[in-house]
């Protein structure tokens, strides 16, 4: 009789790789190895090599890039979605990416649960399980951390493990920062990071970014333009958006763009201090910011900008597949329909700014803005429209001192 199967979402990281064993010794599955690429890079030499001799039957490898750029990434941009104002959202957005496609090889090997490694405190937990129960409702899911029957409290008690079946693999028991990367970010947290009264040892910490200090002296301008709020070209080159967050990455990190230090509130109720580094993503956001000013008017931006801060709450919470983020994200796009045009922008020492839009879509118009009278404008108009607009103040003003008359009779 064939044992039942789990599908394990793998990184080769000592935690994923101490479950594998686990997973057959305490319930007896055959582990399927699944590692979703969503642009982490190197991180994932020689893992098919490590997930066989750690014990799995198989390794899928699954490159979900250019899918996390257009239909995750891009919307969170287009709406302007950060999270508690600082935090682009790069680990929250990759989240239902990678659960997808663990519930598409979970169909394919006929398996029965899907198993990850996220920690009980953290928000991952969520992420994953919210995005496969809305899935794949029918799915087990385990979480070794939260299972009773995992009693590894330490990487000192997982190497151990390892040993113990027989796994001899270069794991270090030293601390090291907790790190998550992929294609539009690499977050950081652990060590000094822990107490928030501590500055980060950025000589340690970073690993996309210089610091603003070790930056060029010298500016350098980009110009980008944008077709109904989807990044097109980057200094005239076109390039789908893998390509260009890739680009703006490179562009970010030499010239010590997007590092943030954030104390944040995490789903689960506590507070958590991290660094992130979001270099090409902070470039993107800002550019789409640049433009859309020009081309949205005044009610659509302030309805769009509460949308967007819901709409970073709704994924930082994991609640991607609910109609909810599907109907923020339907008003988002009819919005962007006009968002095409030219930003140009200077990039010095940690700091992005502007330096032109052009839009063929643009609402400015340089006669009403400008202080001469225009034939659209008439300043006479002004009194009568503020007459109207401060009427509620005025009454209420009057009424006020009529009662206060009448108190003192």
């Amino acid at each position: 009789m064939s044992k039942e199967k789990v599908v394990l979402a793998y990184s080769g990281g000592l935690d994923t790789t101490a479950i594998i064993p686990w997973l057959k010794e305490t319930y007896g599955y055959d582990v399927i190895c699944c590692c979703v690429d969503c642009g982490q890079g190197e991180e994932l030499d020689g893992l098919e090599e490590r997930a066989l001799y750690s014990g799995a039957s198989k390794l899928y490898i699954e490159d979900i890039t250019d899918d996390f750029c257009d239909n995750y990434i891009i919307p969170c941009v287009q709406a302007g979605a950060v999270y508690e104002n600082k935090y682009l959202l790069g680990t929250s957005m990759a989240r239902p990416g990678i659960a997808a496609k663990l519930v598409e090889v979970a169909r394919k090997e006929n398996a029965v649960a899907i198993c990850h490694g996220a920690t009980g405190k953290g928000n991952d937990q969520i992420r994953f399980e919210l995005s496969i129960k809305a899935l794949a409702p029918d799915i087990k899911i385990i979480a070794p951390w939260r299972d009773p029957k995992w009693t590894l409290q330490s990487r000192e008690d997982e190497i151990a493990f390892c040993k113990a079946h027989n796994i001899h693999l270069p794991f270090s028991a030293d601390s090291s920062y907790s790190r998550d990367r992929n294609l539009w970010h690499i977050s950081h947290e652990g060590l000094e990071l822990e107490d928030p009264s501590q500055e980060p040892n950025y000589d340690h910490v970073l690993v996309l970014t210089n610091t603003p200090e070790k930056a060029p002296d010298e500016p350098e301008y980009v110009t980008m333009t944008f077709e109904s709020g989807v990044p097109k070209t980057v200094n005239g080159e076109e390039m789908k958006v893998s390509d260009i967050i890739r680009k703006l990455n490179e562009l970010g990190g030499k010239h010590g763009i997007g590092i943030i230090d954030i104390v944040e509130n995490r789903v689960v109720g506590m507070k958590s201090r991290g660094v992130y580094e979001t270099p090409g993503g902070t470039i993107l956001v800002e550019a789409h910011k640049q433009l859309e000013e020009l081309i949205l008017d005044r009610e659509t931006m302030a309805v769009k900008k509460d949308l967007g801060n819901k709409l970073a709450q709704v994924v930082y919470e994991g609640k991607w597949f609910t109609p909810l983020r599907e109907a923020i994200q339907a008003f988002v796009q009819s919005t962007q329909q006009y968002v095409t045009g030219e930003v140009k922008f200077k990039l010095y020492k940690g700091t992005i700014t502007r330096a032109g839009t052009t839009s063929p879509y643009s609402l400015y118009n340089e006669s009403l803005a400008s202080f001469t009278t225009g034939d659209m404008y008439d300043h006479h108009d002004a009194q009568g429209f503020i007459t109207l607009f401060g009427l509620p103040l005025q009454v209420r003003a009057l009424k006020l001192q009529e009662a206060e008359k009448n108190r003192n009779k």
